[in-house]
């Protein structure tokens, strides 16, 4: 028996209830991780929300989390009891103080990254290096337009940026913000309740604006992205935080200048043990050589039970970087 958060049905943060469960013995692919820290991702309220349907219901939350092997099942042969662990791609039911995990899902954690650390940048780092690496490959000197700069993934790809030579023009909402993001290693900022992006991001490239911008806001930035872009450019589009672009006319696109989109997401890019490997030996590399510093505020730890009050914390926008809970 160990405790939960889960929910009965679709709803704000106030759905989310802690309970008790039945932990499975794992299934013989599958690895029993007793978490020590688990992370908060804003997809995570997609989930409760009902934006991103859920398998069935009453459902756990949650898909990252690092922490300690308990017990592995009869095929296992990558984990042992007692490995170090963090994942970013379980199924749902990572709020919680046990969970089971395929074993391609779980990459061994370095003794020089704590739980801590893992929790709060596996999800978002991998995102950041399928993002900048492998959707469009960011070059040395090149500028580029990254909206939520001063959130858990634009903090890394600030970081990640400067450590490649790139020059990243992050959007914020605050002064305070904007500090945070050019901290972190942001080339310029915007701050989008009082600049225009489109024409701020031409006035920052002399007019030859950018090849790439990477979008997690969704509705409210789609037409200034757009703008952002030069002839040929390509927008990729990861996140809904202002909720989905729906109703497009791609005729937009060549309005523009024959422009591209995707959408892209990290069940797309890291889909094997193979791949999961490269995508976080690259991330735990740069974090051992603190070219990215992980660090969560006491204020952004959570205990487990209080899952409804971190949701309540991240939709308000009131956080920058990671939000941990803590069981």
């Amino acid at each position: 028996m160990a405790k939960r958060i889960q929910f009965n049905e679709h709803g704000g943060p106030e759905v989310l209830q802690w309970v008790d469960f039945d932990v499975a013995d794992p299934a013989e692919h599958e690895v029993q991780v007793e978490n020590k820290a688990i992370g908060i991702n804003y997809i995570d309220t997609y989930v409760r929300s009902g934006l991103y349907p859920t398998p069935a219901l009453p459902s756990g939350l949650g898909t990252e989390a690092a922490g300690v092997v308990k017990s592995v099942g009869s095929a296992v042969t990558h984990f042992k009891p007692g490995d170090r662990v963090v994942y970013a791609q379980s199924a749902l039911g990572a709020y919680s103080e046990r969970h089971n995990v395929h074993e391609d899902r779980l990459a061994r954690l370095p003794d020089a990254i704590s739980f801590e650390q893992a929790a709060a940048c596996f999800l978002k780092g991998l995102t950041v290096q399928y993002l900048l690496r492998q959707t469009c490959e960011v070059k040395p000197d090149e500028i580029f337009l990254f909206h939520a700069a001063a959130g858990g993934v634009g903090l890394i790809a600030c970081q990640w940026a400067k450590a490649l030579g790139a020059h990243l023009i992050g959007t914020v909402g605050s002064a305070e913000k904007a500090k945070l993001a050019k901290d972190a290693g942001a080339w310029a900022t915007i701050n989008y309740r009082e600049e225009n992006i489109a024409q701020r991001v031409s006035e920052l490239t002399d007019g030859k604006k950018v090849r790439v911008v990477y979008d997690s806001v969704g509705k409210d930035t789609w037409e200034p992205s757009l703008d952002s872009l030069r002839r040929h450019g390509l927008l990729v589009s990861f996140g809904n935080s202002s909720g989905p672009v729906t109703g497009v006319d791609l005729a937009i696109l060549n309005q523009k200048g024959s422009l591209y989109v995707t959408r892209p997401s990290l069940f797309g890019y890291i889909t094997n043990r193979q791949e999961l490997d490269l995508a976080s030996s690259e991330l735990f590399s740069l974090i051992a050589s603190r070219a990215i510093k992980v660090e969560v505020p006491e204020s952004q730890k959570f205990s487990l039970q209080d899952a409804a009050k971190a949701h309540q914390t991240l939709e308000s926008r009131a956080t920058h970087g990671s939000s941990l809970l803590i069981p």
